[in-house]
């Protein structure tokens, strides 16, 4: 049973860092393509990061490009989102998700696994 774990959100302040974290299981990692999703209150859930099998196959949604920054740690079987800069419009509920195929992918449809999601709030 496949099982991802996200931690690290909670209440920062505008221009303020945050890193989550997502502990994958009962998958075979380092063959996963690993991303982020996020959904703000009222609003449908969105791509943010995903990367790949090569942690230099990374593809970020516009609104976060050159602010965060998707990792992965095979050895760990975890998913890193570095989130510097952050602004009001970051605060969503986090989700990290799972698919086992080739490619990357920027739809939330094309994954199967999901974590619980975690919550980051940045006030102004």
């Amino acid at each position: 049973q496949v099982q991802l774990v996200e931690s690290g959100g909670g209440l920062v302040q505008a221009g303020d860092s945050l890193r989550l974290s997502c502990a994958a299981s009962g998958l075979s990692f380092s063959t996963s393509v690993m991303g982020w999703f996020r959904q703000a209150p009222g609003e449908e859930r969105v791509f943010v990061a995903t990367i790949g099998w090569r942690t230099a196959n990374t593809a970020y949604a516009d609104s976060v490009k050159g602010r965060f920054t998707i990792s992965r740690d095979n050895a760990k079987n975890t998913v890193y989102l570095q989130m510097n800069s952050l602004k009001p419009e970051d605060t969503a509920v986090y989700y990290c998700a799972a698919r086992q195929a080739w490619f990357t992918s920027t739809r939330s449809t094309d994954f199967r696994s999901w974590g619980q999601g975690t919550q980051v709030t940045v006030s102004s």
